[in-house]
C-alpha cells in the first residue's frame, strides 16, 4: 500500500498540507535569537484569538497529553481536589493524570455506552470541595461535544478552577474561553489546526496563576514558560522543536486567510454532511445526546452496522485508500471514527463517504449504491 497516497480520516493527526510540510524543510534557527522570539509571539497572539482569550498563551514541545498534564501538575497538589468529568477515554486520561498529583473525585458516565453529562452529577461533586474541575469539551473517542459554557458556571458557582481540553475543538470549533470562565485551556497542533504532531499551547488565566503549587513538574512548569516568554526576546525555557514551529507558524498562517469563522462554518458542515450520509446508509450514530450535548463537528462515531465486522470495515477502506478509526478501549470492534478536521476538503468528505459505502455494498450492508455520497453532496451544496 502506497502511504503517500492514503487519505487519513481519522480524528488527528490530520492530513498536513504541502506548504505545511515545505515550511518544515527550512534552514534551524537559533531558538534564543529574535527570529524565533517573533515567530513564538505571532503564533502566540493567534493562538489567543482560536482560544477566544486574552490570557497568558504559551507553547510546549509534546502532545496535547503534555499540555493536560502541565494544566492539572502546575495546579494540583497532593492535598488538593481535582473533579473529573469522564465520558470518553480522554476525560479518562485526566482522571489517570490527575492521580498522579492529588485527590481525584471522579464523575463518571459510561462511555461505552456513549452516555453524555448530566450537570446534576457534576454539580455534587463540585459541592463537596474541590480545587479545580477538568472537562474535555469534544471527546473524540465517543464524538460528544461536551457543554463547556455550564461546567464553567457551575466551576464558577463553587469556587473552582475549570481546566479544559479544547485539542479538538479549538481551530475549528467555537471556543470562547474566557466567556466560559476557562482558567486553563490546551489544545494540540494536530488536530484542528492542521499541523503535525508534537506541539501543544496552553492558556493560563490570573486566577490560575495564583492557585499554582509549590513543586510543579519540571519540564512543565509554567512559571518557567511565563518567565521566557517574558524576556526581550521571547523564548521557551527549554530547546522547542523548531521545525515544528515553523510548521505550526504556517499553519496558522492558512487558518488566518481562511477565517476563524469561515473554518468553524467549514467544520460544522463537514460533521453535518458525515452524518446525512450515516442517516442515509442506515448507519447507527454512537453518542447518546442530551439537553447539554451535542454530536462532535470534528469527528462522527458511528456503531459498526450488522453484517461486517470492526476488521473487514476499516481493512475494506483502506485498500481503498482511506483510513479510518476504530473504537478505543472496549469500544474496539463496536464503533468506527471519521475526522473531519483540518485542511481538508469537500473532495476528501465525499471521497470517504464513498468508500464507505462501496465496502458496505460489498458486504451487502448497503442495498443500493450511491444514497450516503447523494446526501452529502446535498449538505455540501
Amino acid at each position: 500500500m502506497n502511504l503517500e497516497n492514503t487519505l487519513i480520516m481519522i480524528p488527528g493527526p490530520v492530513p498536513v498540507a504541502p506548504r505545511i510540510l515545505r515550511a518544515m524543510a527550512k534552514p534551524i534557527i537559533g531558538h534564543r535569537g529574535k527570529e524565533f522570539g517573533d515567530m513564538y509571539n505571532d503564533c502566540r497572539t493567534t493562538l489567543q484569538e482560536l482560544f477566544g482569550t486574552k490570557n497568558d498563551m504559551y507553547i510546549i514541545s509534546g502532545s496535547g497529553s503534555c499540555a493536560m498534564e502541565a494544566a492539572v501538575g502546575n495546579v494540583i497538589g497532593e492535598n488538593d481536589t481535582l473533579v473529573t468529568i469522564e465520558n470518553g477515554k480522554f476525560g479518562e486520561r485526566f482522571r489517570e493524570i490527575g492521580e498522579r498529583y492529588g485527590k481525584v473525585r471522579a464523575v463518571k458516565f459510561d462511555w461505552t455506552k456513549g452516555e453524555s453529562i448530566e450537570l446534576d452529577k457534576v454539580e455534587s461533586a463540585l459541592a463537596e470541595g474541590a480545587k479545580a474541575v477538568t472537562l474535555v469539551h469534544n471527546d473524540t473517542s465517543v464524538g460528544i461535544k461536551n457543554p463547556a459554557k455550564e461546567v464553567g458556571e457551575l466551576a464558577k458557582k463553587y469556587g473552582a478552577l475549570f481546566i479544559m481540553d479544547g485539542v479538538t475543538t479549538i481551530g475549528g470549533d467555537e471556543v470562547l474561553v474566557d466567556k466560559w470562565g476557562v482558567d486553563i485551556a490546551v489544545v494540540g497542533s494536530q488536530k484542528c489546526i492542521g499541523a503535525p504532531p508534537g506541539l501543544s499551547a496552553i492558556s493560563v488565566s490570573k486566577k490560575a496563576w495564583d492557585s499554582m503549587v509549590e513543586k510543579p513538574p519540571y519540564y512543565m512548569d509554567l512559571k518557567a514558560y511565563k518567565k521566557s516568554a517574558n524576556k526581550e526576546t521571547a523564548q521557551t525555557p527549554y530547546t522547542p522543536a523548531v521545525p515544528l514551529f515553523f510548521a505550526l507558524h504556517e499553519a496558522l498562517k492558512i487558518v488566518k486567510e481562511e477565517g476563524l469563522e469561515e473554518r468553524i462554518k467549514r467544520h460544522a458542515r463537514y460533521a453535518e454532511a458525515i452524518r446525512a450520509a450515516a442517516d442515509a446508509m442506515d448507519v447507527e450514530m454512537f453518542p447518546q445526546l442530551n439537553k447539554y450535548s451535542k454530536y462532535s463537528n470534528t469527528v462522527t462515531a458511528m456503531k459498526i452496522p450488522t453484517g461486517i465486522d470492526d476488521k473487514k470495515l476499516r481493512n475494506g477502506i483502506k485498500e481503498l485508500g482511506v483510513q479510518v478509526s476504530g473504537g478505543q478501549g472496549s469500544l474496539e470492534g463496536k464503533i468506527f471514527r471519521i475526522g473531519s478536521m483540518g485542511n481538508i476538503s469537500k473532495l476528501d468528505i465525499l471521497s470517504t463517504i464513498q468508500v464507505v459505502e462501496i465496502v458496505l455494498h460489498r458486504n451487502d450492508v448497503v442495498k443500493k449504491m450511491g444514497p450516503g455520497v447523494e446526501a452529502a453532496s446535498n449538505v455540501l451544496k
